[in-house]
């Protein structure tokens, strides 16, 4: 069995975690791929690392990997799509940063979390992706992101309008400072802030909510991820921003966006005594008195 490791920075009180899970791999015989960058910012200096390789590329990763582990927070997990991209490889995140609803296990139970593995003794939750197209690719390859794609002002001081369109149907003229398009994973994120719904991971769905829409009667509404979405975005500036998940793009006015599901899934690897509404509970506080 081969894992590689992806991180970014781990902060002085979360070492002995890492190096922990370096050492319970060792023990375990399971071989090691560490993102190279990771790895000098982080690994070097760690004596009880001894057999090993490095990577830095999705080509370097996809053809001999078992399991990625993502070392960090939510963001140190959107951030292993650009690599795993369309290979299936499951991903576990280990959560060294703060709320972590994706990287879901804790950093006091990696040493399970590394027995489980071992011993089978997980599930896989498929997650869908949204993918952005438009002229002049300036998304690139990854085109397509885990939790949302977000279209937002440039200007500060004035609004945009973003005319919104499914399946070629006009839906309405968003007076805002911006649009999320988020997938069900996605839901607990930044649309969960703008006052968009929970989902549940399997329900085939996309959430659109607005950003301080100048009309208080315009609510996110929840459409079937078949659809193909049209935006087209008008602005007193001749360029906005569209992000997919942590990475943004300055895009010209002129230019129409068409978002749709992405033809393939990410694999989230999960243990089995977790699931979906474990999880907001826990993040959430749902059912916690917190008066005491």
């Amino acid at each position: 069995m081969k894992i590689a490791l992806f991180g970014k920075t781990i902060n002085n009180d979360c070492q002995n975690y890492v190096e922990q899970l370096l050492e319970i791999l060792k023990q375990s015989g399971i071989a090691i791929n560490i993102f190279e960058p990771f790895y000098k910012k982080n690994i070097s200096q760690f004596q009880n690392i001894q057999t090993y390789t490095l990577f830095n590329s999705h080509q370097e990763l996809i053809n001999n990997t078992d399991f990625v582990i993502s070392l960090g927070g939510d963001g140190t997990m959107l951030d292993t799509i650009s690599l795993i991209r369309d290979s299936g490889i499951p991903v576990m995140g280990i959560n060294l940063g703060r709320l972590g609803f994706l990287a879901s296990i804790s950093k006091e139970k990696i040493i399970p979390a590394i027995e489980s593995i071992k011993k089978g003794d997980y599930s896989i939750e498929k997650r869908t992706l949204v993918r952005v197209d438009t002229d002049n690719h300036p998304f690139g390859d990854v085109n397509y992101a885990l939790n949302e794609m977000t279209v937002y002002k440039k200007n500060p001081m004035s609004m945009i309008t973003i005319k919104v369109y499914i399946n070629d149907e006009y839906l309405n003229s968003y007076w805002c400072d911006g649009l999320i398009i988020a997938t069900p994973t996605g839901s607990t994120a930044y649309s969960l802030s703008c006052g968009g719904p929970i989902i549940t991971p399997d329900s085939q769905t996309f959430i659109i909510t607005p950003i301080a829409t100048h009309n208080l009667t315009v609510r996110p509404i929840v459409i079937p991820d078949s659809s193909n979405i049209r935006i087209k975005v008008e602005s007193r500036e001749n360029n906005y921003f569209a992000s997919l998940d942590s990475r943004s793009f300055e895009i010209n006015s002129s230019k129409e966006l068409l978002i749709r599901k992405e033809n393939f899934q990410i694999n989230l690897l999960k243990m089995k005594n977790q699931n979906f509404f474990s999880t907001i509970r826990q993040k959430l506080l749902w059912g916690n008195d917190t008066r005491n």
